[in-house]
């Protein structure tokens, strides 16, 4: 908690957004942002709070409790294009990797590992055993 407690004010806020704009590219990659995507994204945010490295406890506990109301805001606003849409998102992205400099290697590590558990989880979140089983072999424009 110490190291995110370096941040200003404004710059904590801007981090917060971290796993939101993540959650929000990884379910881009699908179409528009649906209810399976959001209850996806929001219950691992929160079950993320248990189960993350000790060093990120205090980044998630402050990202659970606005988490939920972040990701529908945000993804009111961000364009509705896929193309325009992935852009912005990792625009933002780039700014908040500048953010992260400002810490050490090893939060800089775990808050990277943190953030692709979430891709992997919200992309994943459309996947169920019926498509395994109808298409074991992924194939463009079906099962992906």
């Amino acid at each position: 908690m110490k190291a995110f407690e370096k941040l200003s004010y404004a710059e904590q806020q801007e981090f917060l957004m971290f796993p939101v704009y993540i959650s929000l590219l990884a379910a881009n990659e699908y179409g528009p942002t649906d209810d399976v995507d959001i209850k996806a994204a929001v219950e691992f945010d929160h079950m993320k709070t248990y189960t993350c490295v000790p060093l990120l406890s205090g980044f998630y506990a402050k990202a659970d409790e606005l988490f939920k109301d972040n990701f529908t805001n945000l993804d009111a606003e961000l364009p509705k294009g896929k193309l325009a849409r992935t852009e912005a998102i990792k625009a933002k992205l780039a700014e908040l990797e500048i953010l992260l400099l400002k810490f050490d290697k090893d939060y800089a590590a775990a808050m990277h590992q943190s953030m692709k558990s979430f891709k992997d989880h919200v992309s994943s979140a459309h996947w169920n055993v019926l498509d395994s089983f109808l298409f074991p072999i992924p194939i463009k424009g079906i099962s992906y």
